[in-house]
């Protein structure tokens, strides 16, 4: 590795973590990735693959031991609405991640990393500031007084001011930002901890012209979706960047759920009813507010959720497909 910048990406099996690590493969990085399991749809670039788990702090020395220049982590107990939303995962999602971080977070230190970046999420923000689907507000200064409305948003949050509490109190050089809604190829994509572009490009590949598909609830709650190459271009300027954050890394391009499943029946050329049914839904609506990643990166995502649903619809059917046949 002379003269070549090292980076460790915690969560390099995940969907992120392996673009992540295919991106700074192609800047010229040695890259060590670290998981519970290697990604899933494609070989990992990486060239180191560690399979063990971050709660464990052996595993954590071994991986995080030197001075790496950059450090991503990535790493959570976590999964779409059907699996932080339903309040059977709670304790995990809160033992697991708080965990991870607390060993990365120390290491990092003692190593003295270059830079470490940490994936918060906007589940931290107010659940009272999301009442109205057509007008949320994430606004980056708004998340307190705190309320998120899961588990998960708590842990994100207690996690974002550890890290600014050794930002401030070591000098470690951190860099955070609050992920709306990622997706993409090579994501999860049934099973239950899949977002939604991934359970509506699912469910309208598998079924058949004239039938239905399920929505849960109205349909009406808002969100917004960043495709994962513009969520990558937003991780790489903030690290490089002199801003310590929190800042949202998301589109500013807000859609319903009904609209989302609109969106995918068109791309498909289908024609489906929808079928509301109960399910767990989190806030009523959320989008992401650029304000000050624009301000402080001068960048902000700009590509249109269409596209970014056309490649990940193509992907996804392929994976129907391939299913079906076996």
């Amino acid at each position: 590795m002379p003269n070549q910048k090292t980076a460790l990406v915690c969560g390099a099996g995940g969907f992120i973590g392996h673009h992540l690590v295919n991106r700074l493969k192609s800047e010229g990085f040695w890259v060590r990735g670290v998981d519970l399991k290697k990604p899933e749809f494609s070989a990992t670039t990486a060239d180191d693959f560690v399979v063990g788990d971050l709660r464990d702090q052996q595993v954590c020395r071994a991986v995080l031991d030197r001075a790496f220049d950059e450090v991503y982590q990535l790493a959570a107990d976590m999964g779409g609405a059907g699996y932080i939303f339903s309040g059977l995962h709670d304790a995990d999602v809160m033992h697991n991640s708080a965990l991870i971080n607390l060993n990365v977070a120390e290491l990092a230190n003692k190593h003295k990393v270059g830079r470490i970046f940490y994936s918060s999420s906007a589940c931290i923000y107010p659940a009272y500031n999301q009442l109205d689907p057509d007008n949320p507000k994430c606004s980056e200064a708004s998340a307190y007084p705190a309320e998120p409305d899961s588990e998960y948003g708590w842990e994100k949050l207690f996690s974002e001011r550890m890290y600014l509490s050794f930002h401030r109190n070591y000098g470690l050089k951190v860099r955070i930002a609050r992920f709306h809604n990622i997706f993409g190829p090579e994501g999860t994509w049934t099973g239950g901890k899949e977002k939604a572009p991934a359970a509506m490009c699912r469910k309208v590949a598998e079924s058949p012209e004239g039938s239905e598909i399920e929505v849960w609830g109205d349909g009406k709650q808002t969100r917004s979706f960043l495709y994962i190459d513009e969520c990558l271009d937003g991780i790489r300027r903030l690290v490089d960047s002199d801003f310590t954050g929190p800042v949202n890394i998301g589109s500013e391009e807000m859609i319903s759920i009904n609209g989302l499943a609109e969106m995918a029946m068109e791309i498909a050329g289908k024609k489906l009813g929808l079928k509301h049914i109960e399910g767990p839904l989190g806030v009523r609506g959320r989008n992401s507010d650029n304000h000050l990643i624009r301000e402080k990166l001068g960048w902000t995502p700009s590509r249109p959720l269409r596209e970014g649903m056309e490649k990940t619809y193509r992907w996804i059917a392929a994976q129907v497909a391939a299913s079906a046949g076996k």
